[in-house]
C-alpha cells in the first residue's frame, strides 16, 4: 500500500555487497557506526484524547487497546535501559473521547504527554476544532499547571501574510497564546553525545480538515527549507527530526511527507501524524526516514538510529509495540487520568444528566467498525444507526420547525468508533461520536437544520457516489433516503436510482424544485463550502432556510431545545439508544435486531454493461462529455492546422530545389 523500504530488500542487499553502502531499510542489517553516536527515539501521534485502554472492534472481535498507564510503562521500561530515548508526537493528541471536554480548562491532553516523558510535539487539525478561545484557552491552561509539559513547535505559520492583512481578533488571540505557550519553529534537544533539532510541520490537508481554524499557513517544504537552513546556520546538531501533521498516502501525489522528504533531503526523520497510519516499515526517500505508529495510542513506535560517516543516519531497529492489557499499567498515570475523568462527570456529562459509566443500552448486534466506513464504500448499519439517531430526536424535540425531517446525513469523517456487544455507555456513545464544539463553546458538534432542494439532494448523492473515494471523510450515510450508484460509469452520473422513504418505507420520488429538510451536524454544513469551492461551483449545494433563502452563515442553522441549549450530536446519539425497548425485562433498553441487517439506501450496482454504463445521462454526463468533445475538437482543429502548415513548408522548400 505504501512504497516502503522492504519491497526492495533484495536489490538493496545486492547493492551493499558490491558497494558497501548502507541500505536504508529498517530490516537489512546494519553496517557498525562510523561516528558512534545512536539515537533512541519512542514516538506517538494522533491519539485523540485516548488515554484510557478502550474497548472497540478489530478484524471481527472485539479487542481491548491502547493506553496511557500502559505506554507509560513501556516508556520507563525503555528509559531504564537506554535513559537518553527521546520521545515525541506528532498532533492530534486531542478530541476523540470524553476527556476533550475538558480541553480548555484543564488541558489533560497536554499535560499527560507531559507525564509520559513526551518532550516535543506539534499541532493537528483537531486541536483548532475547539476553535481559537479553547484552543488558546488549553494552551494556558497547560502552561499555568506546573506540569512538565511538552515543547511546542510548528516552523510554517504565515504570520507575515496575516500581519500584512492586520490581524483578526482570533489570530491575535492565537499568536498570544503561542507566545506565551513558548511555541516555536524549532527546538534543539541533547541526548548524550546528540543534538537533535526537531522543527514541527502542518500540512496542507490538515487545514482543509479544520474548517475552524483562523490561521494562514506556508508551502510545507518552503517553511520546512527555510528552518533547515536556518538550523543549519545557527545551531551545530547532528539530526533533524520533523514531527509532521501532513501524513502519507498510496497516491504519491498526495502523499504528503513524502513530498516533504523529497524537496528537504536534509531531514534525517520525518514522525508522520494525520492520516492514522501504522507503517510496519519505514519509507525511505533518499536518507530520509518516514515513520507512523498508527492512531489512539494502540502502538507505541520504537527506533533506533546510528550515525554514519558521512553525518547522515541509517535506521539501525524499528518496531510498533502494540498496547494491549497485558502490559501492566503505570499507576501514577493512571491515577492522574482518573483525576480528570472525575472532571469530565462533574463539569460536562452533568450538564446533561449522564455520567460516563452509565449504561444506555445492551447490545448483542455486530456493528461495522468506523473503518469501514471510512474505507468501504456500501451500506453500513453502523451509519444507518446514527443517522436514524439524528432523525428520531430532531423529530421529537421542538425545535421551532413544524416541517417533518426528510433526510438525516452522518458522515464518516465524524465517526470516530463503532459499539461492540455488550453494554452501550454513555462514554462509549460519546467517543464513538466526539468530535466539534458549538458556538456555545460546550464540546461536540450541534445538529443543525437546513432546506435543499430535490435537484440539490440529487447532487449531495452524486457527491458521494462519485467523489468520495477521492475524499472518503465525506462519505454519507443517511436516513429517509435510498440510492443505487454504479462504480464503473462516468464520474458525477453513477446514481442509477434514487429516492426518498417514508416512516413504512414507502417509495417518494423526489421533485427537483421542492424543498426538503436535512438534518446533518454542523460539521456537514462547514465542509458544504470546502466541497463547492474544490467543484470550481460545479456542485453547488446552496443550504436555505424553510422559506427558500439562502443561510449566508450555516451556524445560524444550529437546532436548540426549547430551553435554547445546542442539540449535540452525540447526545441525541444517546437519547436514541436510549429510547430503544427493553426486551429482555431488565430495565435496560436493548439494540433492536433490526440492525442486524442492511437496508438498502446504499446499494452498489457492480455492472460494466454498456447498457448500463450509459443509460440515463445526467446533467453532469452532457457538461463533462461535451467538455471532452470541444477539447477534442480544438486538438483536432490544431493538429489539422500544424499538418497544414507542414506540408505548405514542405511545398515550399521542394520548390526551392
Amino acid at each position: 500500500m505504501k512504497h516502503h523500504c522492504g519491497p526492495a530488500a533484495l536489490i538493496l542487499a545486492a547493492a551493499i555487497l558490491l558497494s558497501g553502502i548502507i541500505s536504508s531499510t529498517a530490516k537489512a542489517a546494519p553496517a557498525p557506526s562510523a561516528t558512534g553516536k545512536e539515537m533512541d527515539l519512542l514516538f506517538l501521534h494522533d491519539t485523540h484524547s485516548h488515554l484510557e485502554s478502550f474497548l472497540t472492534m478489530e478484524n471481527g472481535q472485539a479487542v481491548t487497546v491502547g493506553g496511557f498507564p500502559q505506554i507509560k510503562t513501556l516508556i520507563n521500561e525503555a528509559k531504564a535501559e537506554k535513559p537518553e530515548t527521546l520521545v515525541v508526537d506528532a498532533g492530534d493528541f486531542s478530541m476523540g473521547t470524553l476527556v476533550q471536554t475538558i480541553f480548555a480548562s484543564e488541558s489533560a491532553e497536554l499535560r499527560m504527554l507531559g507525564k509520559l516523558g513526551c518532550e516535543v510535539t506539534t499541532l493537528g487539525n483537531h486541536e483548532f476544532d475547539y476553535r481559537s478561545r479553547g484552543l488558546a484557552a488549553s494552551l494556558q491552561a497547560a502552561a499555568d499547571s506546573g506540569d512538565p509539559i511538552p515543547a511546542l513547535v510548528l516552523c510554517n505559520i504565515d504570520w507575515a501574510a496575516m500581519e500584512a492583512e492586520g490581524l483578526t481578533e482570533e489570530q491575535r488571540l492565537l499568536k498570544d497564546a503561542f507566545e506565551e505557550y513558548g511555541l516555536s519553529d524549532y527546538t534543539v534537544i541533547t541526548k548524550g553525545d546528540v543534538k537533535i533539532a526537531v522543527l514541527g510541520i502542518f500540512g496542507e490537508d490538515s487545514l482543509t480538515c479544520a474548517p475552524t481554524c483562523v490561521l494562514k499557513f506556508k508551502d510545507a517544504s518552503e517553511a520546512a527549507a527555510e528552518t533547515v537552513a536556518n538550523i543549519r546556520a545557527n545551531e551545530n546538531v547532528d539530526m533533524i527530526l520533523c514531527v509532521s501533521h501532513s501524513g502519507t498516502n498510496p497516491d504519491q501525489r498526495k502523499s504528503e511527507d513524502e513530498i516533504l522528504a523529497k524537496n528537504v533531503p536534509e531531514i534525517d526523520l520525518i514522525v508522520s501524524g494525520h492520516t492514522h497510519t501504522a507503517l510496519e516499515e519505514p519509507i525511505c526517500h533518499g536518507d530520509t526516514y518516514i515513520v507512523s505508529c498508527g492512531e489512539y495510542g494502540k502502538n507505541l513506535g520504537t527506533l533506533s538510529m546510528r550515525q554514519r560517516a558521512d553525518g547522515r543516519w541509517e535506521m539501525a531497529s524499528y518496531k510498533l509495540i502494540p498496547i494491549t492489557p497485558a502490559i501492566a499499567p503505570d499507576a501514577l498515570t493512571q491515577a492522574g487520568i482518573d483525576g480528570f475523568m472525575e472532571f469530565v462527570d462533574s463539569e460536562y456529562l452533568s450538564l446533561f444528566g449522564y455520567t460516563r459509566d452509565q449504561v444506555l443500552a445492551r447490545n448483542n448486534i455486530t456493528f461495522s467498525t468506523s473503518d469501514d466506513l471510512y474505507n468501504i464504500h456500501l451500506d453500513h448499519n453502523l451509519g444507518n444507526l446514527l443517522s436514524d439517531a439524528f432523525l428520531y430526536v430532531v423529530s421529537k424535540e421542538n425545535t421551532g420547525d413544524s416541517h417533518p425531517v426528510d433526510v438525516s446525513i452522518v458522515p464518516s469523517g465524524s465517526v470516530r468508533d463503532t459499539f461492540v456487544k455488550g453494554d452501550i455507555t454513555v462514554a462509549d456513545v460519546f467517543n464513538a461520536y466526539s468530535l466539534g464544539i458549538g458556538p456555545d463553546g460546550i464540546p461536540g458538534y450541534p445538529l443543525i437544520s437546513i432546506y435543499l432542494t430535490g435537484a440539490e439532494l440529487k447532487t449531495g448523492v452524486e457527491i458521494d457516489a462519485s467523489l468520495t473515494d477521492i475524499m472518503p471523510s465525506a462519505r454519507m450515510y443517511l436516513s429517509g433516503i435510498n440510492f443505487t450508484f454504479n462504480p464503473h460509469r462516468l464520474i458525477l452520473n453513477r446514481v442509477t436510482d434514487l429516492y426518498l422513504t417514508d416512516e413504512s418505507g414507502s417509495r417518494i420520488e423526489i421533485e427537483d424544485d421542492k424543498l426538503y429538510r436535512v438534518v446533518c451536524d454542523l460539521y456537514s454544513g462547514q465542509m458544504l463550502e470546502t466541497v463547492n469551492s474544490l467543484s470550481m461551483g460545479i456542485l453547488s449545494v446552496q443550504p436555505k432556510f424553510a422559506d427558500g433563502t439562502p443561510i449566508e452563515n450555516i451556524e445560524d442553522a444550529i437546532l436548540t431545545t426549547e430551553q435554547g441549549t445546542e442539540i449535540k450530536a452525540w447526545a441525541a446519539i444517546a437519547d436514541y439508544i436510549d429510547s430503544f425497548e427493553d426486551t429482555d425485562g431488565d430495565g435496560i433498553s436493548n439494540v433492536p435486531a433490526g440492525y442486524g441487517v442492511l437496508h438498502g439506501r446504499k446499494i452498489v450496482e457492480d455492472s460494466r454493461n454498456i447498457i448500463d454504463l450509459i443509460k440515463s445521462p445526467n446533467k453532469y454526463a452532457v457538461i463533462i462529455v461535451t467538455a471532452a468533445a470541444l477539447v477534442l475538437t480544438t486538438l483536432i482543429l490544431i493538429l489539422t492546422r500544424i499538418i497544414k502548415w507542414i506540408r505548405r513548408r514542405h511545398g515550399a522548400s521542394s520548390k526551392c530545389a
